[in-house]
């Protein structure tokens, strides 16, 4: 054997396999299982409440714990998973947020149960980043969006499933099944993941991991990779020679991805001020407004659906501009959320514009982490992508106290919307400074909207 073969050139070239599928429904079910673990403290709030006897107040800090975790997770596990590999850090971070929530159904008291949400938090913010990661390293360049968005609507998915289940399982059996549920779903998807999920080729390549190993994998995307005796990634050296020079972390700070790394952070925090902001305030507000309370919370609850316009974003973001579609994505945010306080009188007209900002919204944030596993090369997209969304979570926290600030300095109706708005603007602002500023060399990223392969690192049979 002779034959020298472009990992991704070689991912490119060849249909969408079934195993590479498999790997797909693998990280759909690790995001599915995230959003429901994730939303699932929400839907058992009202039955604390009741059998603890305690106060609204009481129960804050367990509704941020995860919060706090969520951030920490992803902060955590970017750089583990571009040192140590995608594949340990998802199988880790599945089997501590499974036992941690199996666990939180047994808590018995309000202390236990916020180290436990806590908990639950970190191995969710570790798995979600390195799922993205995954998938992104498995698609061809030209579905890599379409692909990753797609799995990342299994988020969305995962938290209104939670709400179906709790409503029909905690009148049956309590509001502990439901986290009991959370638990043991992860720990059964775990076993399928020893057995099938691969590690990714293009992280084996960058950290010159044994051909045969390599070869083992691509194999199973297409028989020819048999014929290949040495690998090779599509990525410049400079780019994986930073990962020896301080590794993931450092790379996202060097001067060609410095810029674009602070506008995707910014991006994303200001994403999520939006949707805490709103989907903790919604209800409380429209009732304010004088909205019969049925009505505030069924036409608030329209807010979080519409992630799956994701994959007609993920199917833009593969044929135009990323950065573009993204900040245009924003831009419209910003007027259908500064609509909502404008048309809160016509029930109808409040009925749409609701479900088209929520729909609006959450397709431009649900795009985000494809657009930064895109933007980063191989040696630091777990880190990337993990601060990206580990930074991120503390928007979610500052959304939460936003609009309690502004109630408290009696803005209008309309004035509260108009300044949540604004948060969208900031996000396309990010998105159009990240896209004028971009330092990287053809071939440095990922692959959305990526130029010509540069130099490449390689990996021999001898």
């Amino acid at each position: 054997m002779s034959k020298q073969l472009d990992v991704q050139e070689f991912i490119n070239r060849h249909p969408f396999s079934r195993y590479q599928w498999g790997v797909f429904a693998l990280c759909f079910i690790i995001v599915l299982l995230d959003g429901f673990d994730t939303a699932a403290i929400g839907f058992i709030a009202p039955s604390l409440l009741k059998e603890w006897g305690i106060g609204k107040p009481a129960l804050a800090p367990v509704l941020s714990a995860a919060l706090f975790g969520l951030a920490a997770g992803a902060l955590i596990a970017g750089p583990l998973a571009d040192r140590l590999g995608r594949r340990i850090v998802l199988l880790g971070s599945v089997l501590l947020f499974g036992l941690a929530c199996g666990g939180s159904a047994l808590a018995g008291s309000l202390q236990q149960l916020t180290v436990l949400r806590f908990i639950t938090g970190v191995g969710l913010g570790a798995a979600m980043p390195n799922a993205v990661t995954l998938i992104s390293e498995f698609s061809p360049d030209a579905r890599r969006a379409t692909l990753t968005n797609a799995m990342f609507c299994g988020f969305p998915l995962g938290a209104a499933l939670g709400g179906f289940l709790a409503a029909w399982m905690i009148p049956q059996w309590g509001w502990r099944s439901v986290l009991g549920l959370g638990g043991v779903a992860p720990l059964l998807l775990l076993v399928a993941m020893l057995l099938v999920l691969p590690e990714s080729v293009r992280h084996l390549v960058a950290r010159r991991a044994p051909a045969e190993r390599i070869r083992a994998v691509l194999r199973r995307i297409h028989a020819s990779a048999a014929d290949a005796s040495g690998f090779v990634t599509s990525e410049t050296n400079a780019a994986n020679a930073a990962n020896a020079h301080g590794g993931g972390i450092a790379m996202l700070f060097a001067p060609r991805f410095l810029a674009g790394t602070l506008m995707l952070w910014l991006a994303y925090f200001m994403g999520l001020v939006i949707f805490y902001a709103l989907i903790n305030w919604m209800p409380i507000l429209f009732k304010e407004a004088g909205l019969p309370p049925a009505s505030a919370t069924l036409i608030a609850a329209l807010f979080p659906l519409g992630g799956v316009g994701a994959i007609l974003f993920g199917w833009l973001m593969d044929r135009y501009n990323a950065n573009r579609v993204i900040a245009i994505g924003f831009g419209l945010t910003a007027v259908a959320v500064f609509m909502i306080g404008q048309v809160v009188g016509n029930l109808g007209v409040l009925t749409v514009t609701v479900f088209v900002a929520g729909a609006l919204m959450n397709t431009a944030q649900s795009s985000l982490p494809a657009l930064a596993a895109g933007f980063y090369p191989t040696a630091a997209r777990a880190t990337g992508v993990a601060w990206m969304l580990g930074v991120g979570r503390f928007g979610g926290i500052a959304g939460s106290f936003l609009v309690a600030e502004l109630a408290r300095r009696q803005l209008a109706f309309s004035q509260v919307f108009m300044v949540v708005a604004l948060a969208a603007l900031v996000s396309m602002a990010a998105l159009l400074v990240k896209l004028a500023t971009d330092r990287r060399t053809p071939g440095e990223g990922g692959g959305v909207g990526q130029g010509a392969p540069g130099l490449r690192p390689q990996v021999n049979l001898h």
